[in-house]
């Protein structure tokens, strides 16, 4: 089963959720956990999961289903929604706001009490089963006038925020996910915190768990522990050469 520590009362909040066919929306930073999360629940509670990357380009018929020319003719192919409504099963869609205004419009059927998905170019109206649930994520951070989700849209989901896991636990993870030995998460969860003070100053994103995994992977399997922070937890935070030194004499003082 997929690795997940929760950090507070998600499990239920999702159970809960899932038991009354209500629609959930999870805020938090990238790499909070917010993906693996959704894909303990699915497996949790048994249902299929279709994981949808939501960007720029992304249309209703992405999401619903189009008809495409084979070698016996034109036929339909459903969408990962419509497969996810169609097998009673769990859609994620992940950074929904990435996704164009137009094309969330189609989740609106879906997330009130008709629970229906319209199929205009098929002709069907899909009524979603007990099993089917629609969950959506963001990064509140990235949020701006142009990347928001309507407030129409945002009020037909219950929801719940998450953040970084505290100090103990996001060392525990460390430790299960990359078999590191305590002292060496603890500095690691200790070197995150120290980096993530640098958010909105120097740096647009925070040092992510899922940057601390790949730094502690990267220790395990041999790497200097200098070495493998650098790779994992300041190049890919930013490209400013004057940063990438501050960052670079934050971990050699605090893995000295």
């Amino acid at each position: 089963m997929v690795f997940y520590r929760p950090q507070g009362n998600e499990i239920a909040l999702f159970e809960h959720a899932f038991a009354n066919r209500l629609p959930l929306m999870i805020k938090g930073p990238t790499g909070c956990g917010k993906t693996r999360f959704v894909r303990y629940m699915a497996e949790r509670l048994e249902r299929p999961l279709y994981t949808v990357a939501c960007h720029d380009d992304l249309t209703a018929a992405d999401l619903t289903g189009r008809h495409l020319i084979g070698e016996g003719g034109t036929f339909w192919s459903d969408g990962p929604l419509t497969r996810a409504v169609r097998e009673g099963a769990i859609c994620y869609l992940d950074e929904v706001v990435e996704a164009r205004k137009d094309t969330t419009v189609v989740l609106h059927p879906l997330t009130d009490d008709r629970r229906i998905l319209p199929l205009e170019r098929t002709g069907e109206t899909l009524h979603a089963p007990n099993g089917f649930m629609l969950v959506v994520s963001y990064n509140p951070g990235y949020q701006n006038l142009l990347k928001g989700m309507k407030p129409s849209t945002r009020q037909r989901f219950v929801a719940i925020t998450f953040d970084f896991p505290r100090p103990a636990l996001e060392v525990e993870i460390l430790q299960e996910e990359a078999g590191i030995d305590r002292t060496t998460a603890e500095r690691l969860v200790q070197l995150a915190n120290c980096l993530r003070a640098l958010k909105d100053h120097d740096l647009e994103e925070a040092a992510s768990t899922r940057l601390l995994v790949y730094a502690a992977t990267l220790i395990a399997s041999g790497l200097d522990q200098r070495e493998a922070c650098r790779a994992a937890l300041a190049e890919p935070l930013t490209d400013d050469g004057e940063t990438l030194n501050a960052l670079g004499e934050i971990i050699d003082a605090n893995l000295a």
